[in-house]
């Protein structure tokens, strides 16, 4: 009898190893289905860092060209991403982009505004308000999301996908030098220039 135990005893381990693996595989599958939904929800958060190479881009602007990264090769950089055409943040912000623009221009830097809107809006947007810096349209929102400004937002308890208003710093060779992110409107274009007169 004593020696019959021995294997019983093996049997019991055997089925318990299983058990414990299957418990194991069942949480494996269940860890990895969280991660793409923390990528997701951390997708607005996830903006190119100061250091980094400026994702590349080629968009339509209002005056008629194309701009991309590799036509501003030479000059520095300011990109604003804003939320929505001729709303009171956004065209209090471009008018302040475009008083300075002299000043910016002097500065080697060429200043650019992004958003979803069609260039229909944007020039519509920026003949309303006499604005001078070029607005760059990305209906498509793949800048948007390379750039990480796309996010959910909440509005009185109403989530939804939108911009989160930040702006990139970019020198004469596509590297990311400053993050302004959720930018205050107020007083943003100053200090955006006194940055770039400093590279």
């Amino acid at each position: 009898m004593a020696k019959a135990a021995p294997p019983k005893g093996t049997k019991v381990v055997t089925k318990t190893k299983p058990a414990a693996a299957a418990k194991t595989a069942a949480k494996k599958p269940a860890a990895a289905k969280s991660s793409p939904k923390a990528k997701t929800s951390a997708a607005g958060d996830a903006l190119p860092s100061a250091g980094s190479k400026a994702p590349a881009f080629s968009l339509p602007a209002d005056d008629g060209s194309t701009v991309s990264l590799k036509s501003l090769a030479g000059k520095k950089a300011v990109l604003y991403f804003y939320p929505k055409d001729d709303t009171p943040g956004c065209t209090t912000e471009g008018i302040a982009f475009s008083a300075l623009k002299k000043k910016f221009d002097a500065a080697n830097t060429v200043v650019l505004g992004i958003s979803k809107d069609s260039i229909e809006k944007h020039c519509k947007f920026r003949d309303k308000h006499n604005l001078t810096v070029r607005l760059l349209s990305d209906e498509e929102g793949k800048m948007l999301e390379a750039y990480g400004v796309w996010a959910e937002k909440s509005l009185y308890g109403r989530k939804f996908m939108g911009i989160n208003r930040t702006t990139f710093l970019i020198d004469e060779k596509g590297v990311i030098r400053q993050v302004w992110p959720k930018v205050k409107v107020n007083g943003h274009a100053e200090e955006v220039l006194s940055a770039a007169k400093d590279l």
